[in-house]
This record gives structure tokens, C-alpha cells and sequence, in this order.
């Protein structure tokens, strides 16, 4: 079987709920608080493995005790982390997460150990036909261009998770991009365009259009409870979401995104991949967590 290969963001989360978040100046009380492994580069390796598929972290932690307990965690979900260095003079990466009544969220991202990851961090990764490379804005963005490029020439194919919207990417690392997801705002952003929450589905594939640099390549839209919006330049493929009473959607998108590409290693289409990255998100959205919030192959198919 294909393998899902991340190169990404090690956080530990410092996740809080409360009924209304404070505003500037105000202090409110909080109802609960939670410390788990988290960034999206984790979250994604963990929602991977968690669908039956091999997956390897490149990435980097602190000689700290939470490196080590993600070391741990890594260990615990099998997700093989041999190329996950740890830094000599930076912390692990770290997150404060605050989560209201309504399920929505506001992050803060200490990135510590992910701005020092390198390409030499992947030396010795064996990349092979079928791979699938996946990555995110949480990082160094010339360290996943060049990775990137190193998988196409060997056959895997690559995913972009373009989160946060940062304007500092090479043009080469949108180019060697296989498969692109972005929510709507990431999509607004990187097309040059105000979307509205509610756009309709023609505007948000003709600002996905925009994104495109090469023929054979996908940008797929998540919508939130409308789906996801796969495009093409010949074609668009929209799937529904699934309602859900949703508590908490910091990890929802990274659900997505991890789903999919395991999906995609196991040899699914992309609309059956689509599918069911959309179950599993959905699922994830109802668990307050992020790393930990991540639903089994099992809970996907039940609710599919």
C-alpha cells in the first residue's frame, strides 16, 4: 500500500472552553482546559493513521518534555517519526485554543521548532510511485517547495493544505501541487477575491479556477456544512456535508485533509475520497480536541 508521508507542524495545545470568548480587556471564565498534541501537521498524520494506512512525519520537536510526549504520541498511534528532529535551541511548538458555546474557535500559534525544519530533515526518506506528500503553511514554506519537488520526480503525488493564508510561498511550490485545499476564506485570499460565507458554488469554482497553474491539477474548497467543491479545469465535482450538533471544529479541516489523503493512498477516487473526508470532519467537529479528536476507519464507514 501507498504511504501517506507528512511534512508538518508539531504543536502542544493548550485547548479552553468557555461560553463566549473575551473581548479586549475583558476577562471571562472558562469551563474546561485540555493539553494535547496538536498543529496541523500532527492532526492531519493522526486522522491518516487512523484510516489504516502507513503514515511518516518529517518534521521537528524541542529536547523538552512535550517533545518527548509527542514523541510518545507518535509512538502510541503508530506513525513512524524517525525524521522528526529535535531542536537544540528552539521549545516544541505550542497553541493556545479557545472554543465558545457556538463551536467556534480563536488560535494563537507558537511555531518554536517548526520554523527550523529543513529538506536535509527528510535525507534518507524513501519517496516511491503511489506516495502521497502532504503539508501546510505551518512551516517553512521553501522546505515543503523542495520536498516537493523531490516527490514529483519520483512518481508521489503532493497535497497542499494552504492554512494560514501566507503570502510567502515560492511559485514553484504551487506549481509541483498535485491537489490544493483551502477553506473559502484561504481561497478568497490566494484569488484575489471577497468570498461571502454563502458564494455560490459557480463563484467559488471560478476563483478556485484562478489557483490553477497546470492542467492536470485539483483545487478542492472545503464549504464547512456545505461540503467540499473539488475543481478542475474541465470539470467540478461537489459533495455535500453532513449535519452534525457540532462542539468544536479547531481539528475539523485537518480531519479533512488527513482523510482524503488516506483515502487517496488507498486508491479511491477523489468524489469516493471526498465523501468520506467529509464524514470523518464531520465526526471530528462533534469531539472537543484536536490530535485526539480524530475518528477511526471504523466510525467513518458506520456513518458513511
Amino acid at each position: 500500500m501507498a504511504q501517506v508521508i507528512v511534512i508538518g507542524s508539531i504543536n502542544y495545545d493548550i485547548l479552553s472552553t468557555m461560553q463566549r470568548a473575551p473581548r479586549a480587556g475583558e476577562t471571562v471564565n472558562g469551563e474546561t482546559v485540555q493539553l494535547m498534541p496538536g498543529g496541523k501537521g500532527l492532526n492531519q498524520a493522526v486522522a491518516a493513521v487512523q484510516q489504516g494506512v502507513p503514515v511518516r512525519f518529517v518534521g521537528k520537536v524541542g529536547r523538552d518534555l512535550f517533545g518527548d510526549r509527542i514523541l510518545s504520541f507518535f509512538a502510541e498511534k503508530g506513525i513512524e517519526a524517525s525524521h522528526v528532529g529535535r531542536s537544540a535551541d528552539e521549545a516544541t511548538g505550542s497553541a493556545l485554543i479557545l472554543v465558545d458555546a457556538t463551536a467556534e474557535n480563536r488560535i494563537v500559534v507558537i511555531p518554536a521548532a517548526n520554523k527550523q525544519i529543513v529538506p536535509t530533515d527528510a535525507d534518507g526518506l524513501a519517496i516511491g510511485p503511489g506516495d502521497l506528500l502532504i503539508s501546510q503553511f505551518e512551516v517553512p514554506r521553501a522546505t515543503i517547495a523542495a520536498l516537493f519537488a523531490r516527490a514529483r520526480a519520483a512518481g508521489a503525488r503532493t497535497l497542499l493544505n494552504a492554512a494560514p493564508a501566507l503570502d510567502d510561498a515560492p511559485d514553484s511550490l504551487w506549481s509541483d501541487t498535485d491537489i490544493l485545499v483551502v477553506n473559502e476564506t484561504e481561497l478568497g485570499h490566494f484569488a484575489g477575491t471577497a468570498l461571502a460565507g454563502d458564494a455560490p458554488v459557480p463563484e467559488i469554482a471560478a476563483a478556485a479556477r484562478r489557483l490553477l497553474r497546470r492542467p492536470d491539477q485539483t483545487v478542492i474548497a472545503t464549504l464547512g456544512v456545505r461540503g467540499a467543491l473539488a475543481v478542475t479545469a474541465a470539470a467540478q465535482t461537489l459533495v455535500p456535508g453532513r449535519k452534525v450538533v457540532a462542539v468544536d471544529t479547531t481539528g475539523a479541516g485537518d480531519c479533512f485533509v488527513g482523510s482524503l489523503s488516506a483515502r487517496l493512498a488507498a486508491g479511491d477516487d477523489l468524489p469516493t475520497a471526498l465523501r468520506y473526508a467529509n464524514v470523518a470532519a464531520s465526526i471530528a467537529c462533534t469531539r472537543i480536541g484536536t490530535g485526539t479528536a480524530m475518528p477511526y476507519a471504523e466510525e467513518v464507514k458506520a456513518a458513511l
